[in-house]
């Protein structure tokens, strides 16, 4: 998460396909990077998973949808949301997602 004077920018690892739509958390890449873990129920195709996600993340920050923008990795799980507005309340409502999570073991 990165707080800029006039929004904040949020690096997201996004699943489609999942059971419900749902902010998981934040987790550590292997490169030691920190993503917020999200969930939708879209499929990947024509930008159905990306509008879901930036769907979930205005409703879930309380900010209209229009303030939630894509900013890279469209084709890709790992995504840059940029949120129109001041960054200290949009931050504080992230606090409840923000929990780091462990990666999950693999099992032999």
């Amino acid at each position: 998460m990165v707080a800029r004077a006039d929004h904040l920018r949020l690096d997201v690892r996004l699943t489609p396909r999942a059971a419900r739509d749902l902010l998981e958390g934040e987790t550590r890449l292997s490169d030691g990077r920190r993503v917020l873990l999200a969930r939708v129920r879209a499929v990947p195709e024509k930008g159905a998973a990306n509008d879901a996600l930036l769907a979930l993340i205005a409703k879930s920050l309380g900010v209209g949808r229009s303030r939630v923008l894509l900013v890279g990795g469209a084709t890709s799980r790992l995504k840059s949301v940029r949120v129109e507005g001041d960054p200290a309340p949009l931050a504080a409502g992230l606090a409840a997602f923000r929990k780091i999570r462990s990666p999950k073991k693999e099992t032999a």
